[in-house]
C-alpha cells in the first residue's frame, strides 16, 4: 500500500466517525483549534519565515510572496476564521424538502456530509485551517495539499489541528497534511476515485487546469479570476473612483480583485484621469486601448510613466498586481460583448442607475457572482454571509460561487413507510 493510498484510507475511516458527530462537539472542536492556534502563534510565525525566505531567495512573485507571508496580526485573522466558522448553522442533518406522497409515503431530503475532500493549493497557509474547520464543521474528512512554498507552514497549522482533534476525542485522521509537494503524490491522490469524494483545487490557473485534466474524482474548478466592472453613462464618477480603489487595490493578488475596467464614453473623460491618478499614487499602472491613451493625452511624443497602450493579451488576463486594463466602450451592449469574450465567469460588476441596464447585466453576463453598484471584492464568503470560503467556484457541477459550509455537504433521501409495496408497476408495450 502506497503512503497516498494509506492517507486516504485513513481519511475514509475518519469520514465515518466525523458523520456522527453532534453540532455541539465540532463546535467545541472548533474553538480548541482556534486557541490552540493562538497558542503556538510563535512556533506557527517561525516555520512561515523560513517559507517566506525560501520563498523569496527563489524570486517568487511578489503576489504569491504575500499570499504566502503570515504575520501576528494575520495569524490572529487565522484563528479568528475558525471561530466564525464555530458560530455558524451546521447545515448537517437540515430538512431541505419532506413531502407525504398519496399512498402515505413520507419523503425527505436532508443534508449530510460529503465524506473525503482533497484540497490542493499553493501559497496560502491560512487555507489548511480555514479548509480544516470548513470540513469537519460539516463532519467531513479532509486531505490537504499545499505548495512547496508553504510547506513548513501547512504542516505546523496542520500539526496544531491534529493535535486539537485528539484532545476532543475525535479522529486525528479527519485532517491529513500530504508531506511531499511531489507532483506524482498529486497525481496518485487525485486518481482514488473509490477513496475521495471530491477535489477542490485552489491556485494559479496552470494548479487548477492541471488537477483539472488529472482527476479521476470529481473537481471544483476556478481556472482564473478576470474581474470587469463596467462604469456606465450618467453615474457619478467620484463614487466610481472609490470603488474602483477599492476593486483593484484593496488586494491585488485576490482572485476577486478588478483586472478590466469598461468605461461608458459619455464618463471617459471625466474618469480616466482620476483612474490614472489613483493607480500612479500607489506605483501601479493602467494599460489602455487606444480611446484611453488620446483622452489622457499619452502619445509616443507624450508618454506618461503609468500609462502604456493595453496589448490584446492584457484583456481576459488575471494580472494579480497593481495593474489595470481599461477600455471605452460607446454602450452596454458593447461591455456585455467585452465580458462575453474575456471574462473567466467568476465576478462581474456593474456601476449605473439604470434600472434597466441593472436589469439586463444581471441576466445576460454568465459568472459566479454578478454586482451592481458595488466592488467585485464583495464576491467572499466572509462578504456574502457564508463565514469563512474554502475557495470560489465557477463552474456548474456542484456548486457555484464562495464555498462555504453547504457546499460541503450532500443530499441523503429518507424514505419511511408502513409496509408499503414499491408501486412499481410493470411496463407494457
Amino acid at each position: 500500500m502506497s503512503a497516498i493510498h494509506d492517507l486516504c484510507v485513513r481519511a475514509r475511516a475518519a469520514a465515518r466517525a466525523m458523520s456522527t458527530r453532534t453540532t455541539d462537539q465540532k463546535n467545541a472542536l472548533l474553538r480548541r483549534i482556534a486557541s490552540d492556534i493562538d497558542a503556538n502563534a510563535r512556533t506557527i510565525l517561525a516555520a512561515n519565515a523560513e517559507d517566506v525566505a525560501a520563498a523569496d531567495a527563489r524570486g517568487i512573485a511578489p503576489a504569491m510572496l504575500d499570499r504566502l507571508k503570515l504575520d501576528a496580526e494575520r495569524i490572529q485573522g487565522v484563528s479568528r476564521a475558525v471561530l466564525t466558522i464555530a458560530e455558524l448553522p451546521d447545515p448537517t442533518g437540515e430538512v431541505v424538502s419532506k413531502v407525504t406522497r398519496p399512498n402515505g409515503l413520507v419523503v425527505s431530503r436532508v443534508r449530510v456530509p460529503l465524506g473525503v475532500i482533497a484540497m490542493i493549493y499553493e501559497s496560502r497557509p491560512n487555507v489548511t485551517s480555514d479548509a480544516s474547520a470548513l470540513a469537519l464543521k460539516a463532519g467531513n474528512a479532509i486531505i490537504l495539499r499545499g505548495g512547496s512554498e508553504a510547506l513548513r507552514s501547512n504542516l505546523a497549522l496542520g500539526a496544531v489541528v491534529r493535535g486539537a482533534l485528539v484532545a476532543c476525542g475525535f479522529p486525528e485522521d479527519a485532517v491529513q497534511i500530504v508531506p511531499t509537494t511531489e507532483r506524482e503524490a498529486m497525481v496518485e491522490l487525485l486518481h482514488e476515485s473509490e477513496l475521495v469524494d471530491l477535489a477542490i483545487p485552489r491556485g494559479g490557473e496552470a494548479l487548477i487546469r492541471f488537477v483539472t485534466e488529472n482527476a479521476r474524482v470529481p473537481v471544483v474548478q476556478h481556472y482564473k479570476g478576470v474581474c470587469h466592472l463596467f462604469v456606465d453613462a450618467g453615474y457619478d464618477t467620484q463614487a466610481a473612483a472609490r470603488i474602483i480603489r477599492d476593486a483593484k487595490l484593496a488586494r491585488p493578488s485576490a482572485c476577486n480583485a478588478l483586472e478590466c475596467l469598461l468605461v461608458h464614453e459619455a464618463e471617459a473623460s471625466a474618469l480616466l484621469p482620476l483612474v490614472r491618478d489613483l493607480l500612479a499614487a500607489e506605483g501601479g499602472e493602467l494599460r489602455g486601448c487606444p480611446r484611453t491613451l488620446s483622452l489622457l493625452g499619452v502619445t509616443e511624443a507624450s508618454p506618461h510613466a503609468n500609462v502604456v497602450p493595453a496589448k490584446e493579451s492584457d484583456f481576459g488576463f488575471e494580472f494579480l498586481a497593481k495593474v489595470l486594463a481599461v477600455k471605452v466602450v460607446s454602450s452596454l451592449d458593447e461591455a456585455l460583448v467585452h465580458i462575453q469574450r474575456f471574462g473567466s465567469s467568476h465576478t462581474e460588476a456593474i456601476l449605473t442607475h439604470d434600472v434597466a441596464h441593472a436589469a439586463r447585466f444581471r441576466a445576460e453576463v454568465d459568472a459566479a457572482c454578478v454586482v451592481v453598484n458595488a466592488s467585485t471584492r464583495f464576491h467572499d464568503g466572509g462578504e456574502l454571509g457564508l463565514g469563512a470560503e474554502i475557495g470560489i467556484a465557477t463552474s456548474r457541477l456542484h456548486w457555484r460561487g464562495p464555498m462555504g459550509l453547504e457546499s460541503l455537504t450532500t443530499m441523503k433521501w429518507l424514505v419511511s413507510g408502513d409496509a408499503h409495496p414499491s408501486g412499481v408497476r410493470k411496463e407494457t408495450d
